[in-house]
Formats: structure tokens, sequence, C-alpha cells
């Protein structure tokens, strides 16, 4: 866990990325507040804390009685929003400084595939 960001977020990213990586598919179940509370040894209402956070971004649902569940389209949603933000954060910057620079698409693109290669 990352000491610097609270608890309940981190458990929310987690099966964010559980759902963008396909480890938890849609209308699949997630971990409950109880498991996720043992398996981080935290207090269960921070584990139903980042999970509400969930729900309300409607990612996903509680089944009276079941469980929690992915719902349909999540993964899609999580992919779209993600991309706005790396746009906003990663992108953006990326092309201002590169025109400080007198660096052109072109060529930035060059170094991008450049870059990709030696990773």
């Amino acid at each position: 866990m990352d000491e610097s960001r609270p608890i309940f977020l981190q458990i929310a990213e987690q099966i964010e990325n559980d759902i963008v990586d396909g480890h938890v598919a849609e209308d699949a179940a997630i971990p409950s507040i109880n498991e996720l509370a043992a398996f981080h040894r935290i207090n269960p209402a921070t584990a139903l804390k980042g999970v509400n956070r969930l729900v309300e971004q409607g990612l996903v649902a509680k089944r009276r009685g079941v469980g929690m569940f992915v719902v349909p389209g999540a993964r899609e949603r999580l992919i779209e929003r993600r991309r706005a933000e790396f746009a906003a954060e990663y992108l953006r910057p990326l092309i201002v400084e590169a025109a400080k620079l007198g660096i052109g698409v072109d060529e930035l693109a060059g170094m991008v595939r450049e870059e990709r290669i030696l990773t």
C-alpha cells in the first residue's frame, strides 16, 4: 500500500485495474468487503468506502444477498476515462514541451517509437 494516499482510494483503484486488465470480468463478483478488509488488514468500513466509490461511478452494483458485481460496460468506461486522463496528464504537457523545443509531430512520433523499442 502507498502510505501517501488514502487506502480506500487504493482499494478502488486496485479493483479498477483488475477490471481494465481483465482479471475481473464484467458480471463477475469482486471480493467481498470482509475479504478486502482481511487481505489489506484494514477496517471493513474503509474497504466499504473504496467499493462504494466504484458503486457511485456505476462500475459495480450490489446484488442483494449475493455480493458486488462488475456491471456490463464498466471496462470500456474505465478505459475511456483513463485515456482522457492520460491525454490530460501526459500527452498535452508532452506536446507543449515538444513545441517549446521545436520538435514537430513526426519527430515526436519517431522518438516515441524509438523509446518503445528500447523498453
